[in-house]
């Protein structure tokens, strides 16, 4: 009895650092041999734990299991901080390196009988958020007869590309999809 609750509360202590930590560090690890890798890449050969455990406390680093599959186990003397620092740190530049690459995406409804005055602050609207790095789309909507007149919801969009041409660039063209016509604007890059 007293062997199936010492071996249910191991297998509950592993599992539960797992949890908490990617990898098992110096004393968590159990297994009796495992192969050693050094902290310069240099393979160690098979080794007893302690002894792994000795040289990592000797070289002054933490032994950490890279491989617990393999037989036998694969481990490495490393600076577990330093390791979890420099993955936390590309992690960090990936996500800023995600954000970068989808940048938002902001829709600009106009029509084919848009006033001028609504038509100047969609304009300006749109260059403060062009000027942002963000890119645009602009769409009309056709509504009743004005389907059989694409040609002036055409000349807006155009309109409204050719007013902000300072600051962007015409990503797509006017494209027709259905009764929605739409085109994509996106910053002009500064060199």
């Amino acid at each position: 009895m007293d062997t199936i609750v010492f071996t249910f509360l191991m297998f509950w202590e592993v599992s539960h650092i797992a949890k908490d930590r990617e990898m098992y560090v110096n004393d968590q690890i159990r297994a009796r041999e495992v192969m050693v890798i050094g902290p310069n890449g240099e393979q160690l050969g098979t080794k007893l734990i302690k002894d792994a455990r000795t040289l990592a406390e000797y070289a002054g680093f933490d032994l950490v299991l890279i491989n617990p599959k393999a037989t036998p186990p694969v481990c490495k003397i490393m600076d577990y901080n330093k390791y979890k620092y420099q993955i936390k740190k590309k992690k960090k530049e990936n996500m800023k390196k995600q954000r970068e690459n989808n940048l938002e995406m902001k829709e600009y409804k106009l029509s084919v009988t848009i006033d001028v005055h609504d038509f100047n602050t969609r304009v300006k609207h749109a260059k403060a958020y062009l000027e942002k790095g963000h890119r645009i789309k602009a769409s009309i909507r056709f509504k009743g007869r004005e389907l059989a007149h694409q040609e002036l919801g055409k000349d807006v969009l155009l309109r409204f590309a050719a007013a902000l041409d300072d600051v962007a660039s015409i990503e797509t063209m006017p494209r027709t999809d259905g009764r929605i016509m739409a085109m994509m604007l996106s910053p002009k890059k500064d060199k």
